[in-house]
């Protein structure tokens, strides 16, 4: 299933996947750069795990967070990859 994601959330999938071990993750982040969603189920459902993932540790960073300005700006990108997995989620349930 191929779905739909702006510039941003491109670049803060692909930003998430070069974190990850390249064997594992490394077509998907072919994919990704290519703007090529056409992803199955299992890697829908990847990909999902992976972003659930990254939302507790940056979570978890922000709690830890004594830098207002810094604390900002990390609440920012969690709003991004809430937004990122909610449409990989919505992607998953059409499948």
């Amino acid at each position: 299933m191929q779905f739909h994601l702006e510039k941003d959330e491109l670049k803060l999938l692909a930003d998430l996947l070069l974190e990850q071990d390249g064997r594992q993750y490394g077509e998907l982040l072919n994919r990704v750069l290519d703007r090529d969603l056409r992803f199955d189920s299992g890697e829908l459902e990847q990909t999902a795990d992976l972003l659930a993932g990254k939302k507790r540790s940056l979570k978890d960073e922000i709690a830890r967070q004594p830098n207002a300005a810094l604390k900002m700006e990390l609440q920012q990108q969690l709003a991004l990859l809430e937004r990122v997995l909610e449409r990989v989620n919505e992607a998953c349930v059409m499948f």
